[in-house]
């Protein structure tokens, strides 16, 4: 698979993956009242933006969407549900939060060094906006700790 469409796949599950996550954890803070919630909404939206454009780019490359597996998700919600049930300080979630945005961008930094080079323009911008915003996200966060 050429690198614009590996790219673009990867930003794909990685916010599908990602607004997933936020929208467990916003139902599992239904009825808290936990400040961070708007935080998590406003990254949610974020998510579901670049999930949105990303999947408009596979069409245009002619790569079918693909998403994480069902086993990867369940992981991802009970572990939401543990932590939260263990300490749902926003303090806590912010830090959940930061761990798994910052593993997304470690990601993201590796592929755009791998692969910069050959990459069309507007993706690499796009795979570059991504990464900015996870790293906005977790500026964000950090004032929730």
């Amino acid at each position: 698979m050429n690198e614009n469409r590996e790219i673009i796949l990867t930003i794909y599950k990685d916010s599908e993956m990602a607004a997933f996550s936020c929208k467990n954890l916003l139902e599992d803070l239904k009825d808290k009242r936990n400040k961070i919630k708007e935080t998590v909404l406003h990254i949610l939206e974020g998510y579901e933006r670049y999930q949105k454009d990303a999947l408009e780019y596979l069409d245009e490359l002619c790569v079918p969407k693909q998403t994480e597996g069902k086993m990867t998700k369940i992981a991802s919600k009970l572990g939401i549900q543990k932590e939260v049930k263990s300490d749902n300080s926003d303090s806590a979630i912010a830090e959940m939060l930061i761990q798994g945005i910052s593993m997304g961008c470690l990601s993201m930094e590796q592929k755009l060094n791998a692969s910069e080079n050959h990459l069309e323009k507007k993706y690499k911008k796009f795979a570059q906006d991504f990464l900015k915003f996870q790293q906005e996200n977790i500026t964000a966060l950090k004032k929730e700790l």
